[in-house]
């Protein structure tokens, strides 16, 4: 358009615009108008204006929202002016410029509109997004499908290679059998240090976890089902595996087996795949622990003697060693206390928990014991413990259950051993303060004394906690004073 104005026009006007003007500034044709005015009317007459600038001279045609083609020149600075010379040829705006350095060389300057862009061949930004977009999740999708589908077929193999263990483990457990049944054959047919270690991985594997019961420094302890019976099933923590095993070879001694002591089932360790669980199965007892017992129950003189008898009954088999071809060593618990003391139905108990429980072996007068001493828990250890000039006796535990029992109903509240001396969870410190250099011992109240029971108690208590490990009472003449008064009291175990 711009030769057109050219040769249309008879009078111009001169205007300057200038643009950083310099001794080499351009002078350019500067002016818009429609393409279809020239063609209509030649001889119109139209004013003419001119600019100046130290960039180049352009013409620039492109089209307006109706479509119409506008042709427009002028000067263009001198910052940037290359880029904008060079439109990009995929903008939304049909365009064209074009660009000279001469003087008044815009004039002679042709734009002509680019042709339309194609639709069927060429897409636009947004349709091009919206397709990396699409196929984007498409294959995410498809990946994914991929991965539930092959976890799937894992899981169902897995599922069906479980069952034909479980049909071939059937070989070794006939279906009747009970766990009562396979113990009684294991004592009769064996050794009688447990089930054999192929029965034993049979149950575990056959367990059913019902839900959580208890939660402890070393595992968890679930309620478990083996064909429609309950079981305990301790699972240790990875890090644990050390106490795992330990506790299961004190279970597995020889002659181990007693009824106040915690019956043991079976142990193994599972894989799950993700991770290893290290299962310690064991008899089952709904009232659980001796701790949480004392919490609700009130105790009356019977119940009292019957609970102390059978927990002495339990320290005595396990401080007893037999002698013989099939012998049982003397072990030692080294942590007793309430909460590791399990309640049956029939009012007795059973020790369970034993972990850290260790050996005497008589042949070379050694115990099986760690490095350090300190182990347990520091409310319920004797003074040579907390002194670590442990000796041979560990059986202020069982004084200071003893006390518990007759402070959870008797006469007063049941509170914990030096409650009112040492905080809620005493340090070593604290207790050896208390228990070795004061030489203080759990308070007992005047009211026992009104009781010919509670007076018994606490004579065979005082005798039991003395300072000196020798001058203490051992845990077989206490078995035999406890035994004289259930049968002074006519009580039926």
């Amino acid at each position: 358009l711009g030769w057109m104005c050219q040769r249309v026009v008879h009078t111009c006007k001169m205007y300057e615009q200038n643009y950083g003007l310099t001794s080499k500034s351009l002078v350019c044709f500067s002016g818009s108008c429609a393409a279809p005015i020239f063609l209509h009317f030649p001889h119109m007459v139209i004013d003419c204006v001119y600019c100046r600038t130290n960039g180049q001279c352009f013409a620039i045609i492109e089209e307006d929202e109706n479509g119409e083609a506008i042709l427009t020149s002028g000067c263009m600075k001198y910052e940037g002016s290359h880029f904008q010379c060079k439109d990009s040829p995929r903008a939304q705006t049909r365009r064209t410029i074009e660009c000279c350095d001469t003087d008044f060389c815009n004039r002679d300057l042709q734009p002509t509109l680019p042709p339309p862009m194609d639709t069927g061949t060429y897409f636009g930004s947004a349709h091009w997004l919206a397709f990396l977009i699409s196929m984007t999740v498409c294959c995410c999708t498809l990946i994914c499908i991929t991965v539930v589908c092959y976890y799937r077929y894992k899981w169902q193999t897995e599922r069906q290679r479980y069952h034909r263990d479980l049909e071939q483990d059937e070989a070794f457990i006939p279906v009747g059998e009970s766990l009562k049944d396979l113990i009684n054959q294991s004592q009769s047919s064996s050794s009688g240090s447990g089930l054999p270690l192929l029965v034993q991985r049979t149950i575990a594997k056959q367990i059913q976890m019902v839900r959580q019961i208890g939660k402890g420094r070393y595992g968890e302890v679930w309620l478990g089902r083996w064909r429609g019976e309950k079981v305990a099933v301790k699972v240790f923590f990875t890090r644990e595996e050390a106490s795992w095993f330990r506790e299961t070879e004190i279970y597995q001694t020889v002659l181990m087996r007693h009824e106040n002591i915690l019956g043991f089932i079976a142990a193994d360790i599972k894989g799950t795949g993700a991770f290893t669980q290290l299962l310690l199965i064991t008899d089952y007892h709904e009232n659980g622990s001796l701790y949480d017992y004392l919490k609700f129950t009130t105790l009356d003189t019977q119940s009292l003697l019957r609970l102390a008898y059978s927990a002495a009954c339990a320290l005595c088999h396990l401080h007893t060693e037999i002698y013989g071809t099939q012998g049982k060593p003397a072990i030692a618990h080294r942590d007793l206390k309430s909460k590791n003391i399990l309640m049956k139905k029939n009012g007795t108990c059973c020790i369970a928990d034993l972990g850290l429980a260790v050996k005497f072996n008589s042949d070379t007068n050694e115990v099986d014991v760690p490095l350090s001493t300190r182990v347990g828990t520091r409310r319920y250890m004797a003074p040579e413990v907390l002194g670590e000039t442990l000796n041979k006796n560990h059986f202020q535990a069982y004084i200071m259950m003893a006390r518990r029992c007759v402070t959870g109903g008797i006469v007063e509240d049941h509170q914990l051993p030096y409650y009112e001396m040492v905080p809620a969870e005493p340090s070593f410190e604290d207790m050896l303060e208390v228990v070795c250099v004061k030489g203080l011992r759990p308070t007992v109240s005047n009211r026992w004394n009104g009781d010919e029971c509670l007076r018994a108690m606490l004579k065979l208590m005082s005798e039991c906690w003395a300072h000196n490990p020798a001058s203490r009472l051992t845990i077989l003449r206490v078995k035999k004073t406890l035994a004289k008064m259930v049968e002074s009291q006519d009580i039926k175990i």
